[in-house]
């Protein structure tokens, strides 16, 4: 793949990564914040002090939001549509679409999922101020595990496959790289920081909506990134003066 072909397809990643921060936007604006609203609502009733705000909370849940939101597309979108160069042709015979879908399910998996088990998300009012530089490493250092272990995982199944066949080889990576998680998840240490009195339904659905706001990002990037690398890589027939396609010289 020459330079000028990356090129674009970063930049097509980084738009795709766009469209997909604002898909994720809607949803989190409408899943998410009603739930942090609720658990500033919980905070504030159980604060014994009120520190003065230095951002509106309408400003954050709006403006601030938008703006994390969208910046966090275009750059995940860049960094994929790279990951997308070195995977295309890597993975069986997969076309641009579905090696861009595949590549973002992997993604939301590995990068996300994975921490997400064992160091789910939190809503305001939950988690002491003072272990949030501990909880951060936590989260980064089992995210970093679980990328190594999915890269390594990767190049088990590859060896393997020539002995084993694809199918099995794929399974047998799966299954080396789900009891390595395992054994991460039992060594690492556990953070259970909710206060006993939170509502355990405004926690249950915190945490869904966070996972749903991934999952919509990742999605819709590895469908609109799918199309345009489809369209860049995969020309369609020329057509000539009257609209009729132009056979391909032999």
């Amino acid at each position: 793949m020459n330079s000028a072909t990356v090129r674009n397809l970063l930049v097509r990643g980084m738009l795709a990564g766009l469209a997909a921060g604002a898909l994720a936007l809607i949803t989190a604006y409408f899943l998410g914040e009603p739930n942090v609203d609720k658990a500033i609502g919980f905070e504030n009733a159980h604060a014994h002090e009120h520190e003065v705000e230095v951002v509106s909370r309408s400003l954050q849940s709006t403006a601030g939001l938008a703006t994390g939101v969208l910046l966090y597309g275009v750059a995940f979108g860049g960094i994929a549509a790279l990951a997308f160069c070195f995977a295309l042709g890597r993975i069986g015979r997969s076309g641009p679409r579905a090696t861009a879908l595949l590549l973002s399910g992997c993604a939301l998996l590995v990068v996300y999922v994975v921490p997400f088990l064992k160091y789910p998300a939190n809503p305001p009012s939950v988690g002491d101020p003072g272990t949030i530089g501990r909880r951060t490493t936590l989260y980064f250092l089992m995210m970093l595990l679980s990328v190594l272990l999915a890269i390594a995982a990767t190049l088990l199944g590859k060896r393997l496959s020539p002995r084993l066949g694809t199918w099995w080889a794929t399974v047998l990576a799966v299954a080396a790289f789900a009891a390595a998680i395992g054994v991460a998840y039992g060594f690492l240490p556990a953070v259970d920081e909710v206060p006993k009195d939170f509502p355990a339904t405004l926690l249950w659905r915190f945490r869904l909506s966070a996972l749903a706001v991934q999952a919509v990002l990742w999605g819709g990037f590895g469908l609109a990134f799918g199309e345009l690398a489809e369209r860049l890589l995969t020309p369609g027939p020329a057509t000539g003066a009257e609209g009729r396609a132009v056979p391909a010289a032999q």
